[in-house]
């Protein structure tokens, strides 16, 4: 896994291991990982021209002192500043290597500079920063995206809040973001990880002074530890039985999809819930699916039956017998996801909100939802939500007392007392129709098969994600593409597990 910390976090660490220390060898640590970042991007140092875009504080600095190594490598450096003070120290070293620093007038003169580069540092607001680019910064910021050299950006890129990634107005776009001690929540999170490009982390000894992360991002190899693995002993039964109440009448194509999301994750059996018409295009299309003939509008039994767990909303509508059917499933004593049409029923209907359901539960809970739903349980604009997305998506966990999985650019996890998650597949080929629910039927998979719901919401969301990748090689895809690519992505995760 990799690890995050928020800027409070890492502000008392970095104060813990200074007084430790000999003055300023904290961000001459920073400032050598940065300088070995910058020249492995480069043909060569020798005659590369570099140029700085720095602010008055540490960044600033990191910038500086780095320049200062890149320039005794016979880089040509030169340093614009933001403000009319600059690092000292930085300073100082960087005019004894041989670096020029010239102050930032938005003349033709400093912009010609920055497109004759053949790399940018940008060093202009640190971690601390928050809130948008004040001026001159947001010009050098316009203009630092905009150059055709590479940009990397100290720490994290200016604009981009570092405990959030919401960027809110002009933001540097790097190439390459070199990150001190620890990642950082918002180089994980768009919009700022968009902007972040390749994060790379430089150890300055931080590690010993960190508690647990608030945000944690994982690999292959965390998804192959978590995943379940068959074993001989089994049946279709301990592998898992799942339970779909999904698909309706005008959208039967949600409840194929969701049944063969489960299937293809690896589920001992799914059971499928639903009038005759769908069930009809289920079984024809997964023969090995149980039908359960529980229409929420003619049924008079609604309760999950004998599963593991369930997942529920998906093309499922939003008619009073549904809001019902989200009641008893809710009052069952089963792990449930919901999604969809089923978050609509959470925030009305049915007599009222069924979202008081959540917080009674004992059993896990997990919600989907996208963006523009999360807005309505949580009754914020929708553009807060995607500003903002570990904010609101921890809110409404911490509200409902379940695991909120939140899709969208960056899939985000959270769970009432544990880090969040920030899930690192996926491509924009997702936002199609339909995905979602195969997602849906992924995760309920491998909540049936015994994971809690934010380590199968983990693992789903991962696996979902590589499936989009792997599906067509990066051409255009369809939901129904992501069934075949499932196995594929499991097989690739779990590749080196086997003894």
């Amino acid at each position: 896994m990799h690890s995050a910390h928020t800027v409070s976090v890492v502000r008392e660490a970095e104060r813990a291991l200074m007084a430790r220390v000999p003055e300023g060898a904290l961000m001459r640590r920073a400032a050598a990982g940065l300088a070995a970042e910058c020249a492995g991007l480069l043909p060569r140092v020798y005659g590369a021209g570099v140029v700085l875009l720095v602010g008055g504080g540490d960044n600033g600095g990191d910038a500086l002192y780095a320049g200062a190594l890149l320039a005794s490598r016979g880089a040509s450096v030169r340093a614009l500043a933001a403000g009319r003070t600059v690092h000292e120290g930085g300073a100082d070293a960087l005019r004894a290597a041989g670096g020029r620093i010239l102050p930032f007038a938005g003349g033709a003169a400093e912009e010609a500079a920055l497109f004759d580069a053949d790399l940018v540092v940008d060093g202009l607001v640190g971690i601390g920063g928050r809130g948008g680019l004040r001026e001159p910064h947001a010009a050098l910021a316009v203009l630092a995206s905009n150059a055709p050299a590479r940009v990397v950006a100290v720490d994290v890129p200016s604009g981009v809040d570092a405990d959030t990634g919401e960027v809110a107005g002009p933001a540097v776009r790097a190439d390459t973001t070199v990150t001190f001690g620890t990642h950082k929540p918002g180089l994980f999170v768009d919009p700022g990880a968009e902007r972040a490009g390749r994060v790379r982390l430089v150890d300055i000894g931080l590690g010993p002074e960190l508690p647990g992360p608030a945000l944690v991002r994982p690999q292959a190899v965390d998804i192959a530890a978590l995943l379940p693995a068959p074993g001989a002993e089994q049946d279709k039964y301990r592998r898992g039985v799942l339970g779909v109440r999904a698909g309706s009448d005008p959208y039967r194509g949600a409840a194929v999809l969701c049944v063969g999301g489960a299937l293809r994750t690896g589920v001992g059996m799914v059971r499928f819930g639903g009038g005759r018409g769908v069930a009809d295009q289920v079984i024809g299309r997964w023969p090995e699916a149980v039908a359960d003939l529980r229409d929420p509008q003619s049924s008079t039994d609604l309760s999950p039956g004998r599963v593991a767990a369930v997942v529920i909303g998906p093309g499922r509508g939003t008619h009073p017998a549904n809001a019902d059917e989200l009641r008893a499933v809710l009052d069952s004593e089963v792990p449930v996801l919901v999604d969809a049409d089923g978050l609509t029923l959470l925030t009305g209907g049915g007599g009222g909100p069924l979202s008081a359901l959540l917080r009674e539960r004992a059993p896990q809970t997990l919600l989907t939802p996208h963006a523009g739903e999360l807005s309505r349980l949580l009754d914020v604009d929708r553009a807060d939500v995607e500003a903002r997305r570990l904010e609101h998506a921890a809110r409404a966990a911490d509200r409902f007392g379940c695991t909120v999985l939140l899709k969208g650019s960056t899939t985000v996890i959270a769970h009432p007392g544990a880090p969040a998650v920030a899930n690192p597949t996926g491509t924009p080929l997702l936002a199609t129709a339909g995905t979602g629910d195969v997602l849906s039927g992924a995760v309920g998979a491998l909540m049936a098969s015994g994971l809690p719901a934010r380590e199968a919401a983990t693992c789903g969301a991962y696996l979902h994600g590589r499936a989009a990748s792997l599906a067509r090689g990066g051409a255009p895809i369809s939901a129904s593409d992501l069934l075949d690519a499932l196995p594929l992505a499991v097989a690739e995760v779990t590749r080196g597990r086997a003894v």
